[in-house]
């Protein structure tokens, strides 16, 4: 509309001063010459779903305008957006072609057509108002381009990040339920068993259940905070609750720690807590009653934990609990840190776990 009422409006205007001077042989507007001025106008409004059409269209309205002896001006704004929407909207051959066409019309047209032919001079200004709409148009395709390609591939990222933390929620969700759960079934199981003849202990158990049971909440919760930006969060299992981890699992574990004790990177610290948590939780479902070891080491570029069962199990292994994918989620946490880590039974009888997961150096080694 902004088009049309500009040419037609405007070229109202300026053939005022045309049709007097003989020497142009301007005509007035009629009703084809307005009926003219508006198919520009009515093919931009199409050019979405008929960028060569509109193009054409375009074209030989505004050649059969000037064929048709009407004065000068506005009625080129439509050929300029139509060869500017073409190239952006990827037909840019037959934009080329057009532009090429349209040029040797204008030489042909201002040489032969009209009482005083113009000059090389009118034909390169014609040439360079083309070439310039044209580049520009190509100019703003390909910059387009670049903004469409970096915004697909931040969506791909997107994309990306949000399946990783998806995949990262399921196997906390996984290492935190396996855990509470086999230990909740293996307390229950005792507590059943003892509740008639030795009810002192099956409190204790069922007490281990209660606290079991609240930090698995406590622990979900965490973890799918993760959905809420303004949810609070809880403390991220690390290797500083090792303790609690040994305790609530009812193994006899004997702990060694080797090396200096130091703060680890995030990383690191969630992943050795649940490489710890995941091996105690296998003992648990297939071995319980066993003596585990559980030795941590700290050493100048890595942290290493070592997980081990005499497999000589007190009770028979708990039964119903399926077999998951605790081991090789746990290579799959160390991998991601660039670490390894190793599982399979013992030589002389029961199973071990052996991770390293690589640290920074220490800053008294850090190059200055």
């Amino acid at each position: 509309m902004v088009v049309a009422l500009f040419q037609v409006l405007g070229q109202h205007s300026v053939q005022q001063w045309q049709v007097h001077m003989e020497k142009l042989g301007r005509i007035p507007l009629d009703w084809r010459g307005y009926a003219l001025l508006l198919v520009g106008p009515a093919a931009i409004a199409v050019r979405h779903r008929f960028p060569v059409g509109a193009l054409v269209a375009t074209l030989a309205a505004t050649w059969a305008y000037l064929l048709l002896d009407f004065s000068y001006g506005p009625v080129f704004v439509s050929p300029a957006i139509v060869l500017f929407w073409a190239i952006v909207a990827g037909h840019r051959l037959a934009a080329w072609v057009a532009g090429g066409a349209t040029f040797l019309f204008f030489v042909a047209y201002s040489t032969w057509l009209i009482p005083e032919p113009q000059d090389w001079f009118h034909h390169s200004a014609i040439a360079a108002f083309l070439l310039l709409t044209l580049t520009v148009a190509e100019f703003y395709r390909a910059r387009r381009g670049r903004l469409i390609e970096h915004e697909r591939v931040a969506a791909e990222e997107s994309r990306r990040q949000a399946s990783e933390e998806r995949l990262s929620m399921a196997q906390e969700l996984h290492d935190v339920l396996a855990h509470n759960i086999s230990l909740i079934h293996v307390q229950a199981s005792t507590a059943l068993h003892l509740i008639d003849d030795h009810p002192e202990q099956a409190r204790t158990a069922l007490a281990t259940i209660k606290q079991a049971s609240k930090d698995v909440l406590t622990e979900m919760r965490g973890v799918l905070s993760v959905l809420r930006d303004d949810a609070p969060r809880s403390p991220t299992a690390g290797m500083d609750r090792l303790d609690e981890l040994v305790e609530r699992s009812g193994l006899r574990v004997k702990v060694t720690i080797d090396g200096d004790v130091r703060p680890v990177p995030a990383g690191v610290n969630r992943a050795g807590y649940r490489i710890v948590q995941e091996s105690l939780t296998n003992i648990t479902r297939h071995a319980p009653g066993s003596r585990v070891t559980l030795r941590i080491s700290y050493g100048p570029r890595e942290l290493a934990l070592l997980v081990e069962d005499d497999g000589a199990g007190a009770a028979k292994p708990v039964a119903g609990l399926g077999g998951g994918n605790g081991i090789p989620g746990m290579r799959e946490r160390a991998a991601a840190l660039g670490g390894s880590l190793s599982a399979g039974p013992r030589p002389d009888g029961g199973f071990r776990v052996s991770a390293t997961l690589p640290l920074p150096a220490p800053p008294d080694e850090e190059p200055k």
